[in-house]
């Protein structure tokens, strides 16, 4: 990071803040409950940040944190509970954060507390694979699968180990079964407000219209007329603003996926897609 991203990194919550006050006309902003939006990477965190960026425009926040709460640093370390922890609760009430947060007790104790609101985005298994391997292989070359990907011949071939996973050489890639261990975790966990992907792109405005529901469980009444607080929500909605944005599409799977990929995905993961809602059956 250079001196002037630092800078300009330090520089945002004054900024943002100067234009909530500006905007709401007020000093303080703690009456809204605390907010936090969570994802599987690659599920639609950045599509639930700009959504989350649209509630800044209609209950008085100060802004949507910039940077999201992660279990793996960027460098590939595992991160420790007390150090997310400590992350997760140093977020001020007047800031909505987001990242990617595992279910563990502590940790879903806490974001779940009385009064808080939680978002969890996930996506159909096969197009987030899809996705992980377009990201790694040609958007973002720090990936650690970025030069095992570039090694081998073709996409079909990546999205074989995609599925398989992978532990041989230093690399390790959970299975697409690994993946959702953390997804069924946070499906059975009270207080989260669980979301497809899928929904939010062909479901858009009754889903959004159940995330304002779920804000206004808590007693809290925002003070935008539900039309207009619509309106916001959509506009706000622009994935090609995204840096990790590919297509947006739901269903993208079918173009890439085989009948040797289904096979190995249903070898690997059984029954998932049922479980999860995808599949009435395995015979897809």
């Amino acid at each position: 990071m250079t001196i002037s991203q630092s800078i300009r990194r330090a520089l945002r919550p004054l900024g943002k803040t100067a234009q909530a006050i500006a905007r709401w006309k007020r000093l303080s902003f703690n009456d809204a409950p605390p907010i936090f939006g969570n994802a599987k990477p690659k599920s639609g965190s950045h599509l639930l940040l700009q959504i989350l960026n649209g509630f800044t425009r209609i209950m008085p926040y100060r802004y949507a944190e910039a940077e999201p709460v992660r279990t793996i640093t960027k460098d590939g370390r595992r991160r420790t509970n007390a150090e997310i922890l400590d992350e997760l609760t140093h977020i001020p009430r007047s800031v909505i954060g987001w990242g990617y947060v595992d279910a563990m007790p502590d940790l879903a104790s806490f974001l779940t507390s009385s009064g808080r609101v939680n978002f969890f985005i996930y996506r159909d298994p096969r197009d987030l694979l899809v996705s992980q391997v377009f990201f790694a292989t040609d958007m973002y070359e720090e990936h650690g699968m970025h030069d095992f990907y570039k090694s081998l011949p073709d996409f079909g071939e990546r999205l074989k180990i995609a599925i398989s996973g992978i532990d041989r050489g230093g690399l390790f890639m959970v299975s697409v079964m690994g993946r959702y261990e953390g997804v069924f975790q946070w499906l059975a966990t009270p207080g989260v407000m669980c979301i497809r992907y899928e929904d939010l792109v062909d479901n858009r405005d009754a889903t959004l219209a159940s995330m304002l529901d779920e804000v206004e469980k808590t007693g809290y009444r925002i003070p935008t007329p539900r039309a207009q607080a619509l309106s916001v929500l959509v506009d706000a909605i622009q994935p090609k603003k995204s840096h990790t944005f590919r297509s947006g599409k739901t269903g993208n799977w079918k173009e890439y996926f085989t009948d040797e990929h289904k096979k190995l995905f249903k070898d690997v993961a059984g029954d998932l897609l049922v479980r999860l809602g995808y599949e009435k059956s395995n015979d897809w």
